[in-house]
């Protein structure tokens, strides 16, 4: 249990049996009235957000989350199967925990797995990653200019947009978020 003047970004919260993460909080004391304070939190395992008040001074169920860096090392079957870095313990996690990072998660590439209780919560990414695009149209000569996109398939088998300049073969960075094109990626 702790306090809501004890709250911190990050902090996981169990309410009503949800586990909730703490995205912002902010401490309101009005000139009439008690003291209160205002959050937004994000359900851990559907990424719904939402604004929460409390009154100060509340007490709230905390919840340990375990956040560890593991390697990706293979799919098996709907799992995918990831080594903690540290213990060489192997750890499969669903496809529907790990969600939209399969599309950008390589094998060997490190990914944060964070846990509660033993079983998987979610796999969060570096913020962007270095990916290949396997397929994309043939670009045509005077389209470096126009700020065109065209649709391109990388090796994780995701599609995003890309300017019309790049080629079948080129690295590039992806924005794990939303997968949005950051740039040419000259190795």
């Amino acid at each position: 249990m702790a306090s809501t003047n004890d709250l911190k970004n990050g902090m996981v919260l169990n309410l009503e049996g949800q586990l909730w993460s703490v995205v912002e909080f902010q401490h309101v004391k009005p000139g009439k009235g008690p003291a209160f304070v205002r959050t937004k939190l994000k359900a851990v395992l559907s990424g719904k957000v939402v604004d929460k008040t409390f009154n100060a001074g509340t007490k709230v169920e905390t919840s340990n989350v375990d956040k560890r860096t593991m390697q990706y090392l293979y799919k098996d079957g709907t799992d995918f199967v990831f080594m903690d870095t540290d213990t060489y313990d192997q750890t499969n996690v669903s496809e529907t925990v790990v969600g939209d990072a399969a599309n950008y998660l390589l094998e060997n590439q490190n990914a944060i797995v964070a846990t509660h209780d033993g079983a998987p919560l979610y796999v969060e990414l570096p913020a962007s990653v270095v990916l290949e695009i396997t397929h994309t149209e043939p670009g045509l000569q005077g389209d470096r200019s126009t700020g065109g996109t065209k649709p391109a398939t990388l090796e994780t088998g995701a599609q995003i947009n890309v300017p019309l300049f790049l080629e079948t073969g080129t690295r590039v960075k992806v924005d794990t978020r939303d997968g949005s094109y950051l740039g040419r990626v000259n190795d």
